[in-house]
């Protein structure tokens, strides 16, 4: 099997335009959690239970301040044929292929250069918005742009037009575990000789009330802190009561490691190990134990070949509930104390970022493998805000309030998702 590398990576978060903002932003413990509460149409915003979300800051000052203005990045044209979540997975995806320093020019490169980028909702606003259309106008009432504008492979097809990648062209959706399949898949397209360059990640964009009413009447969002957004989601603490909606995209460039050596690449990490799963349990809840979360990571450090006392940081997929977070905390504890794991709890070194950026759903497993990657090369571990009572049972390091410093040699990255779709990435720093 051919060795994999990161050699880019660009991201579009509440927290800001841009992989350096958005880590520098949140190893300073910063949120880019708001409310949302008096957002058009009032009435159909105000009268939901969570009104607070991690939103992608936008303003006229654009991207020389850190902030997402589409015309940046896309034509007018572009704009009307792309759907928001494709929007940001394009402009993410120009800033981790011009952080890679990577053109594919000439034909074979081309041809040796794909994209594994999927979604788990897409575009539920025009959805909406064309639906409402025809039931009161008709036929006539809807875009001929409408079904491009809906595919979730859309936003693949796009970066790929954009830049003449012929190479394999794919997108998973599976809920919120989309962002590490799509990041695992791309690596096995380069492992197995299908590609030498991919493009991978995943994005969101829901920030719609049809969204929140529906996860609300689930019960999954955090409602206790409206007047307080950037306190609602608590990951591991005894406090927390649902998770936060957020938007944007991150995207890694994935190279095979003769061919980022050959032109001088700079190297992140190394993608060493992928693991996947299913709970077979239940539409939206993890099975108490863990089992299925246990399995994936345990898959993954089999592929890697790394035995679990290795792994120096977790970022968990700990969205905030109270079932989800309990279930990983013992999956974790299973597998870090099983065999050849570690000899004591304090030595698992645990975090969550969605407390600083909320859960991205389709973008959630991307942009925490990118948080995984810096924690490898900048040796610094982003904390679990708002942790100020540890409401699950495990004495792990849980990063709480405050980053830590600490030298990472491998990270896993843990995505779960509605139907019980688990995986687990595993980055190694590169030696």
């Amino acid at each position: 099997m051919r060795r994999v590398v990161v050699t880019g990576l660009g991201a579009i978060t509440p927290l800001g335009l841009g992989i350096q903002r958005t880590w520098t932003r949140l190893i300073a413990g910063e949120s880019g959690i708001v409310s949302v509460a008096e957002r058009e149409p009032r009435e159909r915003w105000r009268e939901l239970t969570c009104t607070v979300a991690g939103v992608v800051p936008e303003g006229p000052g654009g991207r020389s301040h850190g902030l997402w203005k589409a015309g940046d990045w896309l034509s007018a044209s572009d704009q009307r044929r792309m759907s928001i979540f494709t929007q940001y997975a394009v402009a993410a995806s120009d800033m981790a292929l011009k952080d890679a320093g990577w053109e594919a020019l000439r034909q074979e490169e081309q041809e040796a250069t794909g994209v594994c980028l999927g979604s788990g909702i897409g575009n539920l606003e025009e959805m909406y918005d064309t639906s409402l259309a025809h039931g009161n106008g008709g036929y006539r009432k809807v875009s001929p742009l409408f079904v491009p504008k809906l595919l979730i492979n859309m936003a693949a097809g796009h970066i790929a037009m954009r830049h003449g990648f012929q190479g394999p062209n794919h997108a998973a959706t599976t809920a919120c575990t989309t962002g590490a399949h799509s990041i695992g898949d791309a690596a096995r397209f380069i492992a197995l000789g299908d590609a030498d360059v991919m493009v991978a990640g995943g994005s969101e964009s829901c920030i719609h009330p049809l969204a929140f009413a529906g996860f609300g009447r689930a019960r999954s969002l955090a409602t206790a802190f409206n007047d307080k957004p950037q306190a609602a989601c608590r990951p591991f603490d005894a406090n927390r009561d649902g998770f936060v909606l957020a938007e944007g995209a991150a995207v890694c460039v994935l190279e095979e490691l003769e061919h980022a050596k050959a032109r001088g690449a700079k190297i992140y990490a190394e993608i060493s190990g992928y693991g996947c799963s299913g709970d077979a349990y239940h539409m939206t809840a993890p099975r108490e134990d863990g089992h299925g979360a246990y399995l994936a990571m345990k898959k993954a450090l089999k592929s890697a070949g790394i035995k679990p006392s290795q792994v120096d940081y977790v970022n968990a997929h700990a969205t905030s509930t109270q079932v989800g977070d309990t279930a990983e905390a013992a999956a974790i504890k299973r597998i870090m104390l099983g065999e050849e794991g570690v000899s004591s709890e304090s030595q698992v070194t645990v975090s969550s970022t969605k407390g600083s950026i909320g859960h991205l759903l389709g973008a959630a497993g991307a942009i925490e493998a990118l948080f995984c990657i810096l924690a490898i090369h900048e040796g610094i571990v982003p904390a679990t805000l708002n942790l100020e009572k540890q409401g699950v049972d495990a004495e792990f390091n849980f990063v709480p309030l405050v980053s830590q410093e600490k030298g990472v040699k491998v990270a896993l990255s843990n995505s779960f998702g509605f139907g019980g779709t688990n995986s687990t990435l595993v980055f190694s720093k590169f030696e």
